[in-house]
């Protein structure tokens, strides 16, 4: 299992939201990429529809050594095609899964093992644009929907628990995991070197990794002790 540390820009700030309410938002940082050279997301382009930020997470590709990944406002091949020519190493479809879902499987023939689609859930049933609309799919039968087209991994979210420091939801993760072969990335309430613990079994499941991002920056998480207790199992 590995661990994604996330940093989400807003405003060209570096945010963390509430349940992903941008009106409740804490900002930790003006300098995303002094973040990102410790520890991506695009909460500016989620909401608006299109990419923003770009020279924010142009920065950060420049400034980080490890494969960094983007999600947020990516609707069509040419935006994609964008973010890889500037060396992001993952591209993270979450809205356009659901209502194009010809666009990941066309992505995923073309640039393979670098799509990964994003599944943010409210009570079971994915949200977009931004979790400003909450559609009447299920998380299950978004993530069937890509089981053979070649993504990289699901993140899934659940929006619930995402900056409330109250641990994953691993009933539902776990649901998720064993309704597709695709690897699962886990992500929403992850605080404490002990959420990472709960996820571990969920491996056998394909849970292959976890993000966190507010753990990270009020120091509930230590990350280099995550990652090295991570690399002994």
């Amino acid at each position: 299992m590995i661990i994604i540390p996330a940093i989400d820009i807003k405003g060209g700030k570096c945010v963390r939201l509430l349940q992903g309410r941008m009106d409740a938002e804490t900002v930790f940082s003006d300098d995303p990429a002094a973040m990102g050279i410790r520890w991506e997301n695009d909460l500016d382009g989620a909401v608006e529809k299109k990419p923003k930020n770009l020279d924010v997470i142009a920065d950060i590709v420049r400034q980080v050594k490890i494969p960094i990944q983007v999600g947020g406002g990516i609707r069509d091949i040419e935006t994609i095609r964008m973010y890889l020519d500037q060396g992001v190493g993952r591209i993270v479809i979450g809205t356009e899964a659901v209502r194009n879902p010809q666009l990941v499987k066309i992505a995923c023939l073309e640039f393979p093992r670098r799509i990964v689609v994003g599944i943010d859930a409210r009570n079971g049933y994915v949200a977009i644009e931004g979790w400003t609309r909450t559609t009447r799919t299920t998380a299950i039968e978004l993530a069937k929907m890509f089981e053979d087209c070649g993504v990289a991994a699901i993140n899934f979210t659940d929006i619930e628990r995402d900056g409330m420091r109250t641990g994953p939801n691993i009933k539902e993760t776990e649901k998720v995991a064993m309704s597709v072969s695709v690897p699962i990335v886990a992500s929403g309430g992850v605080s404490t070197f002990e959420d990472i613990q709960r996820l571990l079994p969920l491996e056998i499941h394909g849970v292959t990794g976890v993000i966190t991002g507010r753990a990270l920056y009020d120091g509930s998480l230590d990350l280099k002790s995550a990652i090295q207790f991570l690399k002994k199992q």
